[in-house]
């Protein structure tokens, strides 16, 4: 079958070499894109939002499954589209796409259904929320409603943080139109865990856990960012953890969801807070989480091409999703300055040591082709995985392989996964 995924970065490229492994398929596209998927794939110069482009070029190839691995196509209602003119795709409906593209929308979802989440007000006017922070607890958290590139968060020690705070998201537009509406939230303590899973309207099978790192320096300091490393499985998430949240968030998000007349098939990622007094949901998206997924998915056993096209067809329950008793590491290799300012066409050197090298993996995120060589083009270039018998040998294994890579302005933290230290 031909298969064609939609996204340029890391999470697209860890989808892109999943795919390639199933028997079933024998032709990949992707648009756009980068460097390292254009070494399993044909990537096609189409932006991620250029619906029409992109539903054109799967009826002309006769593409048999569309992957949309990005958030702001799925939000904006590819997937939609592409079922208009009776193509297979694999993400959720715009309706649906709704539980990541509006915070607010969300947050209401899990008040009506009982989903345990941390207590929040929602604001349409800046001088309303910043007439209730006057009277709020600190440290309190803000959260642009729309997209933000997992940037759109700021969690304020006091008044006047948060006065500037309210400023920059609503009046400034540091996000954009994300800050139209605000979502003000309890601060919540505790560890944070991510759980990825696949749905198919009424079912839905988690796979197994990780823990990213969004700061960018070391010691969790500095600014948000897209995300910087990532570890799987979580030594946090046990058990009872588990059960927990299998009895009163998983089934009780999908079937909220079906209540609400937005059936919900694809991914959900949930974004977990493990609280003093239990788990609790920080954020829900409705894709694969970056750099989540370049841990998750090279420990997955089954064919992702089955398993996806059972969430299509409403058959999940049929499906034994299965993970390798084992554990990776992903350090991203950034450009230094990212996420504000950071230079792009550094030729990127030593990318073929990891040909042939079982268990170790180069995830392109932000790189191109140009004159022959590969050079950066993000903030955030590659991630580097390593699988390994425990996370310990995960770590090291990975730490180890950033050294084979070496480009101008490599940037990158060196204590991802330290919290294993801990466990």
């Amino acid at each position: 079958m031909k298969v064609l995924i939609v996204g340029s970065g890391g999470r697209e490229h860890a989808i892109a070499t999943s795919v390639a492994k199933s028997p079933k398929v024998d032709k990949i596209y992707c648009a756009p894109g980068n460097a390292g998927i254009g070494m399993i794939a044909e990537c096609v110069p189409i932006g991620a939002m250029e619906f029409d482009k992109i539903v054109a070029f799967a009826k002309e190839n006769a593409i048999d499954l569309t992957i949309v691995g990005m958030d702001d196509p799925l939000v904006g209602g590819l997937i939609d589209e592409l079922e208009k003119e009776g193509l297979r795709a694999f993400g959720p409906r715009k309706n649906a796409a709704i539980l990541e593209g509006s915070k607010a929308f969300s947050k209401d979802l899990m008040k009506k259904y009982n989903i345990p989440t941390a207590a929040y007000e929602n604001f349409d006017n800046a001088d309303d929320a910043i007439k209730y922070l006057e009277t709020a607890e600190y440290p309190i958290v803000l959260k642009a409603d729309g997209l933000a590139l997992g940037k759109g968060v700021l969690i304020c020690n006091d008044f006047e943080e948060a006065k500037e705070g309210v400023k920059s998201i609503m009046l400034d537009k540091q996000f954009g139109t994300a800050g139209n509406r605000m979502v003000i939230e309890e601060f919540m303590t505790g560890r944070e865990v991510s759980v990825l899973s696949y749905v198919d309207g009424k079912t839905i099978k988690t796979m197994t856990s990780a823990q990213d790192h969004k700061r960018a320096m070391d010691g969790d300091q500095g600014l948000n960012t897209g995300g910087m490393g990532t570890f799987s499985p979580s030594p946090f998430y046990t058990e009872e953890v588990d059960e927990f949240c299998k009895k009163y968030i998983y089934q009780a998000t999908v079937d909220a969801m079906a209540a609400e007349g937005r059936e919900f098939k694809g991914i959900i990622f949930f974004g977990l807070m493990l609280t003093p007094k239990g788990p609790r949901v920080l954020e829900y998206n409705a894709r694969f989480g970056d750099p989540e997924a370049q841990v998750v998915l090279p420990r997955m056993k089954n064919d992702i091409i089955e398993v996806m096209e059972a969430c299509i067809d409403g058959k999940l329950d049929e499906v034994d999703l299965q993970f390798e008793d084992n554990a990776a590491v992903c350090v991203v290799l950034a450009s230094e300055g990212y996420p504000v300012k950071y230079d792009k066409g550094l030729e990127i050197k030593g990318l073929e040591t990891f040909e042939g090298k079982d268990g170790y993996y180069c995830f392109h995120a932000g790189t191109k082709e140009e004159n022959g060589k590969i050079v950066t083009n993000g903030g955030r270039v590659l991630g580097i995985t390593a699988k390994g018998a425990d996370l310990k040998e995960a770590r090291a294994n990975a730490y180890a392989a950033t050294e084979w890579i070496d480009f101008d302005n490599k940037y990158m933290r060196h204590d991802i996964g330290k919290a294993i230290d801990e466990a």
